[in-house]
């Protein structure tokens, strides 16, 4: 079990590294998304990534955030690109 001071320091180091993080996505102009939110996570449109249906994705990316068109589709491209697709 870590002391207090294990935790501390920790808890600190983590603090530094999402400020470092954040740093990197400014830099990059990324921007960050709540997981929890991310219409990427939803399994429909990730099936849709697979299928290599990129139009389904974007469909499916504009129904979950209520975006346009074209900002769907950067961000369909945004994502197949973390994702790897």
């Amino acid at each position: 079990m870590p002391t207090e001071a294990e935790f501390l320091a920790l808890q600190s180091r983590v603090s530094e590294l999402e400020d470092r993080l954040q740093f990197l996505y400014r830099r990059l102009g990324i921007d960050y998304a709540d997981p929890g939110s991310d219409p990427a996570l939803s399994s429909q449109f990730q099936d849709a990534l697979r299928r290599g249906n990129k139009i389904e994705a974007i469909k499916i990316y504009r129904e979950s955030t209520g975006v346009g068109l074209a900002e769907a589709k950067r961000a369909v491209d945004e994502i197949e690109v973390r994702l790897g697709h």
